[in-house]
Order: C-alpha cells, then sequence, then structure tokens
C-alpha cells in the first residue's frame, strides 16, 4: 500500500466534495460527488454510500476507484487511485454509519466503501501533469 505524505493529508483535510470516479467491469467510466469522503489513516480512505447506484454496481464489478483531490485551499491538486472494499456489515461498518449519522442524522449510510490507496498521481498542469508521485 501507498501512504500519503503529510502535505496530501492536509489538502485532503481542506476538501469538501470529491470527485470519485469507478468504471463498469466493460470500462464504463461514472463520476459522482461524494460529501462524506474521509482518510482513515495514511493509507485508507473511507467513502460512505448513501445514495450510490452505478458507483455500487461499478465497485462490485470492478473494486478499482479513482479520487480527485483540489479545492481552492488545497495548494495543488492530485489523483489518488485504490481498490475498494464494500462492507455492508460489522465494526466498521457500524463505526462510518455513527460518524455519517451524527453529522447529519437523515442520510441512510447504506454502504462502506473502504479504499486502500494503491497509486498517487499529480493532476496540476505542466510538464509534471500525470506524474506518479507515490
Amino acid at each position: 500500500m501507498v501512504k500519503l505524505e503529510e502535505k496530501m493529508k492536509t489538502a485532503f483535510s481542506k476538501v469538501k466534495i470529491f470527485p470519485v470516479a469507478t468504471a463498469s467491469k466493460d470500462g464504463i467510466p461514472n463520476v459522482v460527488p461524494i460529501g462524506f469522503c474521509q482518510l482513515v489513516d495514511d493509507e485508507t480512505i473511507w467513502i460512505a454510500d448513501n445514495f450510490m447506484v452505478k458507483s455500487l454496481k461499478n465497485l462490485k464489478e470492478n473494486p478499482y476507484v479513482a479520487i480527485y483531490v483540489w479545492g481552492p485551499d488545497t495548494g495543488g491538486c492530485f489523483q489518488i487511485k485504490g481498490k475498494a472494499d464494500v462492507i455492508s456489515t460489522g465494526e466498521k461498518f457500524e463505526k462510518m454509519k455513527a460518524i455519517v449519522h451524527a453529522a447529519k442524522p437523515g442520510l441512510p449510510a447504506k454502504t462502506l466503501i473502504e479504499v486502500k490507496i494503491t497509486e498517487v498521481f499529480q493532476c496540476a498542469p505542466g510538464p509534471g501533469a500525470g506524474q506518479k508521485l507515490l
């Protein structure tokens, strides 16, 4: 697994909405805005599935995900790639559900998507665009 650097973790903490990309087993892409995308540790991200339809179907067929990290205060941008596990029972799921309900009690918190970070890429324009960072 890949561990995010401090500047990446700081940038991640400043983003409010994350574009999260998945693809079907046939390679049909889907990108959705996710409000609950939490860095659990240096190499793990939790995404709460409140309203996923296509993304959840894609993740069950093809567990790979890309997350774009950018915002006005991030000081740059990067893309995180990882492998996701879809979790709907157990201790991790219950913890995620409690966190979501504490923040917004009306949300369903149907599934936990746990992403193990495998790669990080540069997204800023210029000569380093697309360069693998980690």
